[in-house]
């Protein structure tokens, strides 16, 4: 007899319908699974017979062939145990399969019939939602993720026991549509920044604006807690950026269990060690990198020279289109990545050039050449640059109450209410709308891009930190002290 049983594939962050039929026919016993299954799906056979001994259910002992449809898809992973299962007991008579075509069924067996949690399941919660709303079978712990599309009816089930129930036409308990929920929320660390007025108003204009942000200073400044505040200060994710934030936190197996949609902007801060793939994604199966994970929230890279010069050249062309494109002999994958980049450095390899107590040890040529492990294109397409420097009376006010940017969040979110897109993404028609220059600013301007040389790029990304500048004072018009402003953040400009 032969079973079709609905279910999915990941290909990048997306879910590809999958139809997984089962023959069972009479002749000598053997399973086999074709439609290019990796070494995980193959072995499915050793789980979904073990797991229907637990389960007081009959493997047969017959000629067993699963046919994974498309058979030109690559199919990897375990979410497959429990539709084959569910295939193998209707193609041997032991369920009816007039239930199985109703939903898409998902889900890895323990060897003692257990369902266990997979990975991906938003991505395919959506596909089914994309294609009238099927309903979905799966674990009780990717119950909340599932439901949190809230349009699709989502039975999740313990066990193969509880499967078996549900097929034979006794449904378990319905689950309930998960409100999304937040991650953690980040603490709160502005309260325990001291001073650094220059560091925070340029934390204060990114987060209003969507800049990139690179602090320069000594050890000890401030630079890390200053990138680890920039989350407390975004606005949280509307209802269609939660959903890609989770689902690609879903296919990487990051979602915390049992949630729902993330609500905060991601926080990700991968180690100088980071290889390409880990950063922009790879593997095989293939995986969302860093910058895909940190979709819609803020990627930091602390010790930005540390890193390796191929990872951080390959991050230029993602930072502009807000997307990574990955090909292989297969085809190619597009993975989003809408970052905010942070990042933070040493002006020199010692750390302590330019300190006020402490000597450099670095030659000229050491500094020039640690300087450069960052190229001037990534720099260029970074907005804002800050130097967070060594303050005299900073240990004499540890113990008093810190200076509070509380107040900033509704200048802050006000800023961010002026227009559809953040002020960084702003391009064409609707940057030379949003950019009203008045005569002052407009010739300020001028002359800084001729005496600094500017590239059309960075003067583009000028114009867009003076729009923020100007929204956070509440003004429809940059003024030259905006433009100002945002030339003092400029490369050039702390570099001169």
């Amino acid at each position: 007899m032969l079973a079709r049983i609905p279910c999915a594939a990941l290909v990048g962050v997306d879910a590809v319908p999958v139809s997984v039929e089962v023959s069972v026919e009479r002749g000598l016993p053997c399973f086999l699974v074709v439609g290019l299954p990796d070494a995980a799906v193959r072995e499915s056979r050793d789980r979904v017979a073990a797991a229907l001994r637990h389960a007081r259910l009959e493997f047969p002992a017959a000629r067993v062939t699963v046919n994974l449809s498309p058979a030109d898809l690559r199919k990897e992973g375990t979410w497959f145990d429990l539709a084959i299962a569910l295939g193998v007991l209707a193609g041997s008579r032991q369920i009816p399969d007039r239930r199985l075509s109703e939903r898409l069924v998902l889900g890895e067996l323990s060897l003692d019939g257990g369902v266990r949690s997979v990975r991906g399941v938003l991505a395919v919660a959506l596909e089914a939602a994309s294609r009238g709303g099927r309903g979905l079978l799966v674990p009780r712990d990717n119950a909340a993720e599932a439901a949190a599309m809230g349009e699709l009816d989502v039975i999740a089930v313990r066990d193969l026991g509880e499967a078996v129930a549900w097929a034979r036409g006794h449904d378990p308990e319905r689950t309930v549509a998960a409100l999304p929920v937040c991650s953690a929320e980040p603490k709160d660390p502005l309260s325990e920044i001291r001073g650094q007025e220059t560091a925070r108003r340029a934390l204060t204009i990114a987060a209003a604006g969507g800049h990139g942000i690179l602090f320069v200073g000594p050890p000890g400044t401030g630079k890390t807690m200053l990138a680890r505040a920039l989350p407390s200060l975004l606005p949280p994710l509307d209802r269609e950026q939660a959903l890609e934030a989770s689902r690609i936190h879903s296919v990487a197996g990051t979602l915390p269990p049992s949630s729902g949609l993330l609500t905060r902007p991601p926080f990700r801060a991968p180690h100088v060690s980071a290889t390409a793939a880990g950063l922009l994604g790879g593997g095989s199966p293939l995986r969302p990198g860093e910058l895909s994970l940190a979709h819609h929230g803020v990627l930091f890279l602390d010790e930005l020279p540390e890193f390796s010069r191929s990872v951080l050249e390959a991050l230029r062309q993602p930072l502009e289109s807000g997307e990574i494109v990955l090909v292989r002999a297969r085809g190619a994958v597009r993975l989003p990545a809408r970052v905010q980049l942070v990042a933070a450095m040493n002006p020199c390899k010692c750390g302590f050039l330019g300190h006020p107590r402490r000597a450099c040890r670095c030659a000229p040529a050491e500094v020039a050449r640690y300087r450069g492990r960052v190229s001037g294109p990534l720099l260029e397409r970074i907005d804002l640059m800050v130097e967070v420097p060594v303050e005299a009376k900073r240990v004499e006010r540890l113990w008093r109450s810190a200076e509070s940017m509380i107040d900033t969040r509704p200048a802050i979110l006000a800023a961010r209410a002026c227009r559809p897109v953040p002020n960084a993404r702003l391009e064409g028609e609707a940057l030379r709308a949003a950019a009203r220059l008045e005569q002052a600013a407009e010739h300020l301007l001028a002359d800084a891009a001729a005496r600094w040389s500017l590239s059309a790029r960075a003067v583009h990304r000028t114009l867009r930190v003076a729009c923020t500048v100007a929204d956070l004072t509440g003004s429809d018009r940059i003024s030259a002290d905006a433009v100002a402003e945002a030339l003092s953040f400029r490369h050039e400009t702390a570099t001169r």
